[in-house]
C-alpha cells in the first residue's frame, strides 16, 4: 500500500479537499486503484450533531456514517463508496483507546497520547486503507489521506506525531507528503510573497514531516523566481512545486496538476512510475470545456434556512449541476431564505419579504431541501403551496417532502392545524410523526441513516420512469420523522399519491401529484449518490421539467449531446443571489476556493 498525505498551511479553506480529490483522480487516471481517508481533529465522534451553518453539510454514506463533506468530494471525483471509518476524528480515536483501556487491553499500563493514541491512529489508517471502495476485490493501490485543519493547530498535534511515525513505519517509497499552502499577492506591490509558505514548511519540518511536493494556492501562476526561492528555503525540488491558481471551475484543477506533471512527481516518490501510464483525462477535459461554454440559463429557487452558507447544501448544489450539465443548461441558484417568505417578515422587513417572493416567482423550479427545527418552516410551506397551485416544478427532499404533505393537508383536506410533531408535539392532527425506533434522549447516530430500499407501488408514475422503471431503488436516508401512516388513506383519496414505500409498506418514501407537471417529494436524499454522467434521476427530472424537456427525459432521451462518462465528478455552480440580495455571480467550488468572479450585468 502506498500513501499520499495532503496537509495545509497558513490559512484554512485553501482547498485541501479539492486538491486531495484531484490527486486521487489523477492517480486513478494513471491506472491505479485509489481510496481516501479524511482526518478531522475535532473531538466530535462524527459530523452528525454539527450545525450546517458552521461546518457545512453532513454527508451521509451507504453504511449510515455521518461524515465531513469532503468525503462527498472524494465519492464524486473518484466514483467510489466510502465507509464511516474513512472519516477519522479525535473523538473516534479517543473513544477507541478508552474502550480498550476499560477492557484491560493495556494490561495496567499508563495510557498516554504517545504511544497509545498515536499507535491507534496508525492502526486505523492501515486497516481502513485496505477496505475496497470501488466495487472490486482486494485493497487499493494508493490511499490519499487529507489532514484537516492547519499545521500548528493544537488539536492536530497527535495526528502530526502519528503521521510522522507512520512515514518511517511504511518506509521510503511508500509515503508522499503534499503540502498545500498560500502564496498571497499583496495588492499594494503586486508581488507574490513566499514568507507564509516558508514559515508553514518550517513548522511542518519541525514537527517531523518533510514535504515532497508543494501545492501553492495563488491568484496567478508562480513566477520562476518565486519557485526558486521556495525551492531554496523549503528544500523542495523546483519541479515539485505546483501552482494551483484561480480557474473558471474546479474541473480544471486535475488538468492543472497534470499539465505541471504532478503525477510524475508523486509516482516517482512512490516508486510507481514503471507500473502506470500517462493519465487518461480526455472525457474530463471535454467536460470542463463544455461547462465553460454553457449559456442557456435555468433558474432554481433553493428555499431553505441555511442560505447564508452554500456549503450547507453542497451535495444538493452538485446534484443540480450534474443534472443541468446533462441537459446542457447553465445553472443559476436563487437562494431564498424560507423565513423571508413568511407574513412576519412582511411586517418586520418588507424589503426582504418582497425580494424573497420576487426570487421565488422568477424561478423555473422550486427545491426545498432537508433541514431540522421550526425556523422558516412556514415559509417552506408557502413555497410548496405556490409551486403546487401555479404548476411550477417542485422537488422536496426529506423535510421538503414532509412540508409538502402538510401543505396539501391544510389546503386540500382543509385540516388547517395539520403539522409535524417535530414542531408541535401536541398538535391535534399530526401528519408527520416521530419514528417509533428513534431516540429522544440522544442526538448522535440515532436517526434512520444510510442506504435503505424503496419499492415502487405505481410503475406509471414519473419517479419510477425516471429511475428506469425499476421495481425498487436504494437511496441514502437521514431523518427521525416520517409521514404518519394513519393519515395516508385520506391524503391519497384527495389525490396525493404515495408512489414509493419501504419494504413494510408503512413508511412513505416518495409522494407525487399526478395532475402536476412535476411535483415530487422524497424522504431520502438522492443528492448523495448523484454523479456527473450519472445525475440523480429526480434532479434530472426537476431540471428537465424546468426547461420544458421532461417528456424527452421520460421517453429515455437522456443523453442528447452527451459525453461518455469519464472520471470527472464535479463542476462549478453559478450563484446569482445570496440571502435575497443581488450579488456578483461567482464560480463556486467545493470548498469555496478556486473562484473566478464574473459579472452578470
Amino acid at each position: 500500500m502506498k500513501y499520499v498525505l495532503v496537509t495545509g498551511g497558513v490559512v484554512s479553506g485553501l482547498g485541501k479537499g479539492v486538491t486531495a480529490s484531484s490527486i486521487g483522480l489523477l492517480l486513478k487516471a494513471c491506472g491505479l486503484r485509489v481510496t481516501s481517508i479524511k482526518i478531522d481533529p475535532y473531538l466530535n465522534t462524527d459530523a452528525g450533531t454539527m450545525s450546517p451553518s458552521e461546518h457545512g453539510e453532513v454527508f451521509v454514506l451507504d453504511d449510515g456514517g455521518e461524515v465531513d463533506l469532503d468525503l462527498g468530494n472524494y465519492e464524486r471525483f473518484l466514483d467510489i463508496k466510502l465507509t464511516s471509518d474513512n472519516n477519522i476524528t479525535t473523538g473516534k480515536i479517543y473513544q477507541y483507546v478508552i474502550d480498550k483501556e476499560r477492557r484491560g487491553d493495556y494490561l495496567g499500563k499508563t495510557v498516554q497520547v504517545v504511544p497509545h493514541i498515536t499507535d491507534a491512529i496508525q492502526e486505523w489508517i492501515e486497516r481502513v486503507a485496505c477496505i475496497p471502495v470501488d466495487g472490486k476485490e482486494g485493497p487499493a493501490d494508493v490511499c490519499v489521506i487529507e489532514l484537516g485543519g492547519t499545521i500548528g493547530d493544537i488539536e492536530s498535534m497527535p495526528f502530526i506525531e502519528a503521521l510522522g511515525q507512520f512515514s518511517y513505519h511504511v518506509g521510503p517509497g511508500n509515503f508522499c507528503l503534499i503540502h498545500v499552502s498560500l502564496v498571497p499577492v499583496l495588492n499594494v506591490v503586486g508581488e507574490q510573497k513566499t514568507k507564509p509558505t516558508q514559515h508553514s514548511v518550517r513548522g511542518l519540518r519541525g514537527l517531523g514531516l518533510t514535504p515532497h511536493i508543494l501545492a501553492c494556492r495563488s491568484t496567478m501562476a508562480l513566477d520562476d523566481n518565486v519557485k526558486g526561492k521556495l525551492c531554496q528555503f523549503c528544500h523542495v525540488l523546483e519541479e515539485n512545486i505546483i501552482t494551483l491558481y484561480d480557474v473558471p471551475n474546479i474541473w480544471h484543477i486535475p488538468l492543472l496538476l497534470k499539465d505541471q506533471k504532478a503525477h510524475e512527481a508523486i509516482l516517482k516518490v512512490l516508486n510507481l512510475s514503471s507500473v502506470t501510464w500517462e493519465p487518461v483525462l480526455k472525457e474530463w477535459t471535454s467536460r470542463a470545456e463544455i461547462c465553460d461554454m454553457l449559456h442557456e440559463p435555468v433558474h432554481i429557487a433553493m428555499v431553505g434556512k441555511y442560505t447564508g452558507l452554500s456549503d450547507s447544501y453542497l451535495s444538493v448544489l452538485k446534484a443540480l449541476v450534474h443534472a443541468s450539465v446533462d441537459r446542457r443548461k447553465k445553472l443559476f441558484v436563487d437562494w431564498v431564505p424560507s423565513g423571508d417568505l413568511e407574513d412576519a417578515t412582511a411586517r418586520e422587513n418588507p424589503d426582504a419579504y418582497k425580494a424573497a417572493w420576487k426570487l421565488l416567482k422568477g424561478a423555473d423550479a422550486v427545491l426545498v431541501p432537508g433541514g431540522f427545527g421550526d425556523r422558516g418552516v412556514q415559509g417552506k410551506i408557502l413555497a410548496a403551496k405556490y409551486a403546487r397551485e401555479n404548476k411550477i416544478p417542485f422537488l422536496g427532499i426529506c423535510l421538503g417532502m414532509q412540508i409538502a404533505v402538510i401543505e396539501f393537508a391544510r389546503s386540500i383536506l382543509g385540516v388547517q392545524d395539520a403539522y409535524s410533531t417535530e414542531f408541535d408535539p401536541d398538535t391535534a392532527n399530526p401528519f408527520v410523526i416521530f419514528m417509533p425506533e428513534g431516540s429522544k434522549t440522544h442526538m448522535g447516530a440515532t436517526m434512520r441513516l444510510g442506504s435503505r430500499r424503496t419499492y415502487f407501488h405505481d410503475m406509471d408514475c414519473k419517479s419510477a420512469k425516471l429511475y428506469g422503471c425499476k421495481s425498487f431503488i436504494d437511496e441514502r436516508h437521514r431523518h427521525r420523522y416520517e409521514v404518519n401512516p394513519d393519515m395516508v388513506a385520506g391524503l391519497e383519496n384527495a389525490g396525493l399519491n404515495f408512489t414509493g414505500k419501504d419494504e413494510t409498506g408503512q413508511r412513505m418514501e416518495i409522494v407525487e401529484l399526478p395532475n402536476h407537471p412535476y411535483f415530487i417529494g422524497v424522504q431520502f436524499h438522492p443528492e448523495f449518490k448523484s454523479r456527473p454522467g450519472k445525475p440523480s434521476p429526480l434532479f434530472l427530472g426537476l431540471i428537465a421539467a424546468a426547461c420544458g424537456e421532461l417528456d424527452a427525459v421520460l421517453q429515455g432521451s437522456w443523453n442528447v449531446c452527451s459525453i461518455p462518462n469519464g472520471v470527472c465528478h464535479d463542476i462549478s455552480v453559478i450563484k446569482k443571489y445570496q440571502n435575497g440580495s443581488a450579488m456578483k455571480a461567482s464560480y463556486a467550488s467545493t470548498n469555496g476556493v478556486y473562484c473566478s468572479a464574473v459579472g452578470l450585468d
